[in-house]
This record gives structure tokens, sequence and C-alpha cells, in this order.
């Protein structure tokens, strides 16, 4: 008698306990989402080569033609990787055009530009460049420079700096060219800081220089890019002198 109601109890509290574990499992799994925020996880995943797109930045100059102005722009990257000292398959930058800005100090300082734009200006400036009849941001958001190699070339700068040679392809308003620049790289705590400039011709890219006032106020067509690229540097220190 007594062994039958020692089995009926335990039948009895057996759905008691797979409750219980199922519960158990549900409360780790939510707290493993709390506890584990999904930009912690992708932060982690960083490896030597990839852009600090947070803190890297791209600008320009912009020339003037008649009773135009000079212009400084600043813009982000979307996202990159580059790995120096590689003979092929060295990365790639995306840049992010609709965050483009035009005369901001940084921009006009970075370029070399003195005084400053006030706020209206700015937002004409900016306007202008993002839309239709220049880059044309809503169809085409972004730029790519794809690089093919990033070369070591011999000598290194006074400050220190190891100087590349970026060769590859760059991409802008659905046109895409063969671009050379030469960069300079240097080790900072954490990263490398590669800077470079290269120019291009808007027309190259299927974009007409801004204009207005039949031409009297405009904008030229060469135009200056430089970039500021810090680079996760963990196993991608600037490599010895190949040539």
């Amino acid at each position: 008698m007594r062994a039958n109601i020692r089995s009926t109890l335990l039948v009895a509290l057996v759905p008691f306990a797979l409750a219980a574990s199922i519960t158990i499992e549900v409360k780790v799994a939510v707290a493993d989402d709390d506890v584990v925020p999904a930009g912690a996880v992708a932060k982690s995943q960083s490896t030597a080569g990839d852009v600090d797109i947070d803190r890297s930045r791209v600008y320009a100059f912009v020339g003037k033609t008649g009773f135009g102005h000079e212009h400084g722009v600043v813009g982000r990257l979307k996202s990159g990787s580059i790995r120096l000292g590689a003979r092929q398959k060295a990365g790639q930058l995306e840049f992010d055009l609709t965050s483009f800005v035009a005369d901001t100090q940084e921009a006009r300082r970075y370029v070399g530009l003195q005084g400053e734009t006030d706020g209206s200006t700015q937002e004409q400036v900016t306007a202008n460049m993002l839309g239709k009849y220049v880059l044309d941001t809503q169809q085409y958001p972004t730029a790519t420079f794809s690089i093919d190699s990033a070369l070591p070339l011999r000598g290194n700068l006074p400050n220190g700096a190891k100087r590349y040679q970026l060769d590859g392809q760059f991409t802008l308003h659905g046109a895409t060219r063969p671009v050379r620049i030469v960069a300079q790289a240097q080790s900072e705590s954490g990263v490398v800081r590669l800077r470079g400039a290269f120019t291009l011709l808007q027309t190259d890219y299927n974009i007409t220089p801004f204009s207005k006032a039949l031409g009297a106020v405009g904008v030229t067509d060469r135009l200056k890019i430089y970039g500021d690229i810090l680079i996760v540097a963990t196993g991608n220190r600037p490599a010895a002198d190949q040539r």
C-alpha cells in the first residue's frame, strides 16, 4: 500500500519538475539577452585591419570658379578594412555620402581654409551638394574605394611614419575609375593612423560641377579628397619597406 502511494506521488510530481526545468531555461535565455547587448558583441568581433568608423573621417577641398567660394567638406565612413602590406585584396572603404556636411569649422580647418561660414549658408551648400544635380545621394548614397594593393614605399618620413602606395578602384555616382594614393601610416595608441589624399574630376564620374547665375558662381571640376583613417592596430603594424 505504501509502495503504491509513493509511486502515485512520484507520477504526480513529474509534470511540476518538467515545468520548473522549462521555466529555468527561459529565464536564462532572457538573462543572456539582457547581459550581452548586441553592440558589445559586434565590438568584440573587431579584428586587425578593421577601420574605426566612429573616429575616421573623410574631407574634401572644393575650389571656386567666378564669384563662387571655396568650401571644405567632412564626411564619415559606413564600413572599411585595410590590410597594410597586402599585395592583393588589400581591403575596401565605403563612404557614407549622406553624412557629408559642407563648411563646418573642422572641415575648413582641415583643408586649409580660414574664416567661418554661417549656419544658413552651410545648410544651403550641403543641400546643393547632396541633391539630385550633384551627388544625388538618394540614388547613390555611398561611394567605395576597393583597394587592390597597399604596399610600403622606401624611406620613412621625419616623424617616423611609413609611406604606403594604395592602388585600387574608386566608385562614385555609378562610375568607377582607377585611383592611386600615397599615404602615411603612423602607430598611435591602439590604432594605425593612415592619412593620404588624391584628386578627382567630377566629370569623370558623370557629375556636373555646381554653378548658378549662368556660370558666374560655381565650383571647380577638380576636387581634392583627404582620408584620415584609424585602423585597428593589433597585427596590422606598418610593414617593413619592400621597395
